[in-house]
């Protein structure tokens, strides 16, 4: 059996030498273990940075091997490229030595470039193309002057008065005017137009005077003259007043004074009450249906000199339909108009606005059956016209019931072949009034 190490040295040795003995010997056997432990991590931590700089030197053996065999194996010759063909001889020289590595002796210093060089020669000139383009963009976006051409002038300012807009009002003006009773006066009706037509122009200036600000933040308006800056506020301005003085002092004593302050006061409605209502309440829309159903009853009055029930009915067309043309439109748009700051039906009162547009889809089918009632058409228009106003009413009820994009698209382009459509059809059933002499009496 083996001895401890305290019977060991108690034996060997006794008194004060043997008690240091077994001292040194109990200090040993207790710290031999982390002494090895911290040996063995020592001697890792050693074996992992070698293989550390093993690994690196392998690589950078590697890394050196492959650039050589590059160099070395010689490569057959492309078909010359664009690049070498624009380039001169002098230039591609200089930048084939400026941008080839060393190459090894034993090739010959009077061989042509190789694959690799001609791919370099694209690189670096792809490079400076970049450099050069990306320095263009950065030109094209600094701010810059916009100078105007006379040439451009005239498209400029048929955006400015938003030229489709004031067709169509000048359009249902003429529509007022030819459904009006009597004969049809063509001079009257020509001043009409043209009157009309100023008007519309200066209102749509001014509007979009006052809202370059907002118009700017909207995808739908941001292209607008006045927000790009192609004119001066000052020439809008201009503009605005070269259309309205002539084009109201028109239909003032160009036709009557009745429609020349019918003409001022959609001017006023529209620049002045619906333009800036439309940042405050959605009672805008109404207000806008107003401004629309105004340019018929002027086209009323310009023929007849006075406010028949006849021209209300053509007013309440005009402004019935307007809310299912309008509400349809906005609708897609809810993410512009709340970006630009307006307060719509669709973005703050979603259910409401296809409430209304339902309700004025249903009330042009009583608007249709009031024409011949009060003596404006036949009984024929509101049969020939149920099957437009029952599809129109149908996609304002899909409108209402789906409340989604697609609706509201179709409702929109529908409601854009409505009205012209509509027009027509009453004109087609206009009642016409005898007006020649009744002739002699029977004998």
């Amino acid at each position: 059996m083996a001895a401890s190490p305290h019977t060991l040295s108690s034996r060997l040795l006794t008194g004060w030498v043997g008690g240091c003995v077994w001292y040194l010997e109990r200090r040993t056997i207790q710290e031999s273990p982390h002494k090895f432990l911290h040996l063995v991590r020592n001697v890792n931590k050693q074996w992992i940075t070698f293989q550390h700089f093993s690994f690196l030197r392998r690589m950078y053996v590697t890394q050196l091997n492959r650039s050589h065999n590059q160099q070395v194996k010689p490569k057959p010759e492309p078909v010359a490229s664009t690049f070498l063909e624009k380039t001169s001889s002098g230039q591609a020289k200089a930048e084939i030595y400026e941008m080839r590595p060393l190459s090894p002796p034993s090739l010959s210093s009077s061989r042509k470039p190789n694959e690799k060089e001609l791919i370099e020669l694209e690189l670096a000139s792809e490079i400076e193309e970049s450099i050069d383009v990306g320095k263009e963009t950065k030109d094209e976006k600094q701010w810059k002057e916009m100078k105007l051409q006379v040439d451009d002038l005239p498209g400029i300012l048929a955006r400015l008065s938003k030229i489709k807009l004031t067709a169509l009002v000048v359009s249902t003006t003429s529509a007022g005017f030819a459904l009006a009773p009597g004969p049809f006066d063509f001079p009257c009706f020509l001043l009409t137009s043209i009157g009309t037509g100023l008007a519309s122009c200066a209102a749509n200036s001014i509007n979009q005077f006052f809202e370059v600000p907002f118009d700017s933040n909207m995808n739908r308006t941001k292209n607008r003259p006045l927000v790009r800056g192609q004119i001066s506020p000052l020439l809008a301005v201009s503009f605005a007043t070269c259309c309205a003085v002539p084009g109201v002092a028109i239909l003032t004593w160009g036709v009557n004074p009745l429609t020349g302050a019918l003409g001022l006061f959609n001017i006023f409605l529209y620049t002045c009450c619906y333009t800036p209502l439309k940042r405050i309440s959605i009672a805008n829309t109404w207000v806008g249906a107003v401004v629309g159903a105004i340019p018929p009853v002027m086209g009323w009055t310009a023929a007849t000199g006075s406010l028949d029930a006849g021209a209300f009915l053509l007013g309440g067309i005009l402004y019935s339909w307007q809310f299912p043309h309008f509400n349809a439109l906005s609708w897609g748009l809810r993410e512009d108009y709340s970006r630009g700051g307006y307060c719509m039906m669709s973005v703050t009162h979603p259910g409401l606005c296809r409430r209304v547009a339902l309700r004025h889809c249903l009330a042009l089918l009583a608007l249709s059956v009031a024409a011949p009632v009060l003596d404006i058409t036949t009984w024929t228009f509101p049969v020939i016209a149920l099957p437009i106003n029952a599809y129109i009413s149908y996609l304002g009820f899909r409108f209402y019931v789906d409340a989604d994009r697609r609706s509201s698209r179709r409702l929109f382009f529908c409601s854009l072949g409505h009205l012209p459509l509509l027009l027509l059809l009453m004109l087609t059933c206009k009642q016409r009034r005898g007006g020649g002499d009744p002739g002699p009496p029977p004998s």
